[in-house]
């Protein structure tokens, strides 16, 4: 059978759907991914066969990918190959697409912030092409997979199949330090993920963050872009920054200090390790308030900082209270074994392929 997927957005859009791509293509499928331009080097680095739906004129930036735009592409790309089923994600334009093509359409996605108000944004935009269609509204997903673990769901949530998230990202040669844990001191992970160049910090003041950590005996990884290495390497100290494998030094880190992305938060929850998140989008921040509900992270908002207080030295607390109160490691191994329990992706596949048969 032949299986469309298609991502929007960040890289991590690729590497959350590349776990289910790989189990329908090593079970013998055939699979492409629709995907923009700047999200081809992702695909290509988790060897996934991609191919770029951006028109020519839009690959710098000159004009904005619309949801009619995006469609077109979409029906330009099934003219030459036709699927049997589409897999999508945040967006509703491949559901429209699969409705045209008269296919199974599975939405894929990790549902841990509410969507209401973002879903009924892009249904009214879809409406013109609703209209051609002859909908009213837009069909229900013949399936909907959740990579999100149940108890982190916000209330509402429509029902779903969960799935084990399975953590994926863009590889390159591995050193011993990257999976052995230092003797003796802890280890602490400080990322902004692949859209910013640095975390964020509240005061802005990343190197005191860093000087608080090794002064108190702690190793300090910075997973960087190479640009942001190079500029900001010499400022920080004796710190290791640049790429860092993500699901392999997870394993071995005390704590991680992040921006609050879905790969991060979840190959982090995967790994056991408790976060402290410094949200820096709406979205971070639903992901820090869910996980600090279960109490396996600590969310400073740099947006509303504590009265009377000094923002650097409250991430710099919150960092101490993690490292020091056993409580929050213990909140995110219950959270792994929960993730862990679920579906693989290939148990899942066995569903989607039964949605294609018919």
């Amino acid at each position: 059978m032949k299986f469309l997927f298609t991502v929007g957005g960040s890289q991590a859009a690729v590497f959350g759907v590349a776990p289910l791509a790989t189990a329908a293509r090593n079970a013998g499928h055939e699979i492409l991914l629709a995907a923009d331009e700047p999200l081809m080097a992702a695909a290509q680095s988790v060897g996934l066969p991609a191919v770029c739906i951006t028109p020519e004129r839009m690959r710098y930036g000159q004009e904005a990918m619309t949801a009619t735009v995006r469609l077109d592409a979409l029906l330009e790309l099934t003219e030459q190959w036709t699927p049997d089923l589409v897999v999508g994600g945040l967006s509703h334009v491949p559901r429209v697409l699969a409705a045209r093509l008269k296919v199974p359409y599975v939405r894929h996605i990790w549902h841990i912030a509410p969507m209401a108000r973002r879903d009924r944004t892009a249904v009214a935009e879809l409406q013109p092409e609703l209209g051609r269609l002859g909908l009213a509204e837009l069909p229900a997903p013949d399936l909907f997979i959740d990579l999100c673990p149940p108890s982190l769901r916000p209330p509402g949530a429509p029902t779903a199949r969960s799935m084990r998230w399975v953590p994926r990202v863009s590889q390159s040669r591995i050193e011993p330090w990257m999976y052995t844990r230092p003797e003796g001191r802890h280890r602490v992970l400080i990322t902004a993920g692949t859209r910013n160049l640095m975390l964020d910090t509240p005061g802005s003041s990343l190197r005191k963050l860093v000087d608080e950590l090794t002064g108190a005996g702690a190793e300090v990884l910075i997973a960087a872009l190479p640009e942001a290495a190079e500029r900001f390497g010499s400022e920080l100290g004796d710190v290791r920054i640049g790429w860092i494998p993500l699901d392999v030094v997870a394993p071995t880190c005390d704590l991680a200090v992040h921006h609050g992305g879905a790969t991060t938060a979840m190959t982090l929850i995967n790994a056991g390790v408790p976060q402290l998140i410094i949200p820096d989008n709406g979205y971070g921040k639903a992901v820090a308030e869910a996980i600090r509900g279960f109490g396996a992270a600590v969310m400073v908002d740099r947006h509303r900082p504590e009265a009377g207080q000094d923002p650097d030295e409250v991430t710099v607390a919150g960092c101490r209270r993690i490292l020091s109160d056993p409580r929050y490691a213990e909140r995110t191994r219950i959270l792994a074994t929960e993730a862990a329990s679920l579906p693989t992706p290939a148990e899942v596949l066995r569903e989607i392929e039964a949605l294609a048969a018919h």
